[in-house]
């Protein structure tokens, strides 16, 4: 036997010669598995649930939000009010008051240019009579909120979102076209275009609201 080879009838007392083989060492479970390939990606992680909702639609827009009664310059809905059901003003009972109110305003103001020797003198009449229309609507405004001829029609001036009445801002928004007629030649005819935006726009809006109420955050005149 030479040196390196195993004994045909190996002993289990004789032990293996120096220089021989030991056997192979024995291998649990087999082949070790391979090791992992370079640049593979491992698994995606499990996600619970099942499937993430999908991203938002790039330029979508979300729903514009609802509008809010009250806000400066936003209409409340026909037939809104404090207590419910009160109906705006029409715009002929709303010219009518206007008329009355008129009339009352040029007899004081004729009154006052008589008393103070000016009632020939145009530009201290148009004075009077816009000034004192201005104030003449805004203090029954604020303090009332009707003035006279409203209160014997049924109409009243509520401030926006249904107030009870306008404040002092408000009000003297919503009257300041009154003043155009103190403009010395002009003001008369500024007056009249003013009076016709109005009544348009009284005419065009479904809440009877014209663009002094507009201007003035929402304020409107109803019936009742």
């Amino acid at each position: 036997m030479t040196s390196g080879e195993y004994p045909n009838n190996p002993d289990p007392n004789f032990p293996p010669q120096p220089g021989a083989y030991p056997p192979p060492p024995p291998q649990s479970g087999g082949y070790p598995p391979p090791p992992p390939q370079s640049g593979a990606y491992p698994p995606p992680p499990p996600q619970s649930g099942g499937y993430p909702p999908p991203p938002p639609q790039s330029g979508a827009y979300p729903p514009p939000p609802p509008p809010q009664y009250g806000a400066p310059g936003s209409y409340p809905p026909p037939g809104y009010g404090p207590a419910g059901g009160v109906a705006p003003g029409s715009l002929g009972l709303r010219f009518a008051a206007r008329l009355i109110d008129g009339i009352i305003v040029g007899l004081v103001a004729f009154l006052l240019a008589f008393l103070f020797g000016a009632y020939d003198n145009i530009l201290v009449t148009g004075l009077f009579s816009g000034v004192l229309t201005f104030v003449y609507f805004v203090a029954f405004e604020v303090t009332q909120g009707w003035t006279p001829a409203k209160k014997m029609l049924g109409l009243s001036v509520r401030g926006p979102g249904g107030a009870p009445k306008p404040d002092l801002k408000q009000s003297a928004i919503r009257n300041s076209f009154t003043l155009l007629s103190v403009i010395p030649y002009i003001g008369g005819l500024l007056g009249f275009i003013a009076y016709i935006v109005i009544a348009v726009t009284i005419n065009g809006s479904p809440t009877k609201q014209g663009k002094h109420d507009e201007l003035a955050g929402g304020t409107q005149v109803v019936k009742g």
